[in-house]
């Protein structure tokens, strides 16, 4: 029971709880008449699973956005979990115990006072059901379709909440939107992705969903995004430098300190000039 105390939850609409886990990374409970998912499940502190339990009755599907350590982490609680599996070189590497631990403990100010047994075991990425463009979950008067959103890894996904109108992109983009690590894609195979999600779901979402920061986002955030990657392409971008863990990226658009962009725009890429073409 003590390790419930790493999640708290709001009710954002008739079916959607977010769902808010230690390290500030945000997941979504979509409830129907028939059965429950799961859209991702944090850093794997704190059971998860139990918590979950005591917000609906219904059977549980897990959907993972992608393979990454924030969002990854506390499926192995789970007995039915779907993950792209173009990302299972990015879970093997983020669920990784040390590497788990070394997140926390920069982004959770009582991380001296987790217990070890807190910690979600790591379990293989085999265990989980192969998530693919196009797949549909009915959930009982509450649809989700799943669409392909690779770039800030290989196998991120989005999800429409077709009813409620409603596109949960994960990571995909955001108002930092991180294109830099080693397993991204450049800002020519990024923009193309983005161009065929929204060409798949345009008409069909009139609010979008993030991971991070409040969780929401306008509509606009994947034109937008598009528009800084023609931007980045030809040279027009603000470049502002960004140095992370010895490795040099720049910031599309300048921001303040709260990240937010100067110019009043919504959404923000930090990239890898040497990527720009890939």
């Amino acid at each position: 029971m003590e390790s419930l105390k790493y999640f708290k939850s709001k009710k954002i609409s008739e079916s959607i709880i977010r769902i808010f886990g230690p390290t500030d990374e945000l997941m979504y409970l979509v409830e129907g008449d028939k059965k429950a998912i799961l859209i991702d499940t944090g850093t794997g502190v704190g059971n998860l699973s139990e918590y979950v339990n005591k917000l609906t009755n219904k059977k549980i599907t897990v959907i993972l956005t992608h393979g990454h350590v924030d969002h990854a982490s506390g499926a192995p609680n789970f007995d039915d979990v779907y993950m792209n599996h173009a990302d299972e070189e990015v879970y093997k590497e983020h669920n990784d115990l040390t590497l788990r631990k070394n997140y926390v403990k920069s982004q959770y100010k009582d991380f001296d006072k987790i217990k070890e047994s807190d910690y979600v075991q790591t379990r293989s990425s085999s265990f989980y059901k192969d998530l693919k463009d196009g797949a549909v979950f009915n959930l009982g008067g509450i649809t989700l379709e799943v669409y392909d959103a690779a770039g800030h890894t290989p196998g991120q996904m989005a999800i429409l909440f077709k009813e409620e109108r409603i596109l949960m992109v994960g990571d995909a983009a955001n108002q930092a939107t991180v294109l830099f690590d080693k397993n991204s894609l450049g800002i020519t195979s990024y923009e193309k992705s983005m161009r065929n999600l929204l060409l798949k779901t345009d008409g069909k979402f009139d609010k979008i969903l993030l991971s991070h920061g409040s969780g929401d986002a306008p509509k606009e955030l994947l034109a937008n995004i598009i528009l800084l990657c023609e931007d980045i392409k030809a040279g027009n971008a603000d470049e502002v430098p960004f140095d992370f863990m010895g490795q040099r990226a720049y910031i599309a658009k300048k921001t303040n300190t709260q990240f937010e962009r100067v110019d009043g725009g919504f959404g923000n890429i930090i990239y890898l000039k040497e990527k720009v073409n890939y």
